[in-house]
């Protein structure tokens, strides 16, 4: 990437804040729908109905803040490590259960945290690469010093995930509130040595991030 088109830290910090803005004000918005239904009904069903979403969409916003506390934000200190469950239950939280599902394989234990955080982006654009619904396979292999990660998306009309493909195979996109969760995971793997890949296999679509100076990782399967 031309280094004239990267944002400065302002702007990285900035448009990350929008990121996480939009996530949160759809599900924000329908618990003030649901609230305004309680006010001005008195039918038990309708007020029913309105609990029940203010409980579903309320359990979306609490996953979507505590995803983007630990995949964005800073940590207690700067060699602070993150635990390799709680990735998998924040990916879990975030992913919910809708058209989409997750399986998770491989090492457990603590990974330095810019490594983590590569790994919960790549969870969160995965998605995009099965528009239609589909599985996510999630494989961590390696040593915990010296991890490797690998996510197959296996769904209908699967393709390269919105943006990422572009920052890594080119011509990158320019950056801006919709391409920077892809530009972030790009700036994280730099940050951890890694290299990321995003291919076809098949069917599938396959994201990869290996250690740049290490070479092939034990266990690691494409």
């Amino acid at each position: 990437m031309d280094d004239r088109a990267q944002p400065s830290d302002l702007e990285l910090a900035a448009l990350i804040s929008s990121k996480i803005c939009h996530d949160l004000i759809g599900p924000v918005g329908n618990i003030n729908n649901g609230l305004e239904i309680l006010d001005e009904e008195d039918d038990a069903q309708s007020r029913n109905y309105a609990l029940d979403v203010i409980r579903n969409v309320t359990e979306t916003a609490s996953a979507r803040l505590q995803f983007a506390r630990f995949a964005f934000g800073a940590t207690d200190s700067a060699g602070a490590r993150i635990d390799l469950t709680t990735a998998e239950e924040l990916s879990r939280g975030l992913i919910g259960n809708g058209k989409h599902k997750l399986a998770w394989r491989g090492l457990k234990g603590q990974i330095a945290k810019d490594k983590a955080k590569l790994l919960l982006n790549l969870v969160a654009i995965a998605p995009t690469a099965i528009p239609r619904g589909g599985e996510m396979v999630v494989e961590i292999a390696g040593t915990l010093a010296n991890p490797g990660f690998v996510v197959r998306c296996h769904g209908p009309s699967a393709r390269p995930p919105q943006y990422l493909g572009d920052f890594v195979n080119g011509p990158a996109p320019p950056i801006n509130a919709m391409t920077i969760q892809a530009y972030y995971t790009l700036r994280l793997a730099a940050a951890s040595r890694m290299r990321l890949a995003v291919a076809k296999d098949g069917a599938d679509v396959v994201l990869t991030a290996r250690p740049e100076s290490r070479g092939q990782v034990s266990g690691f399967r494409d």
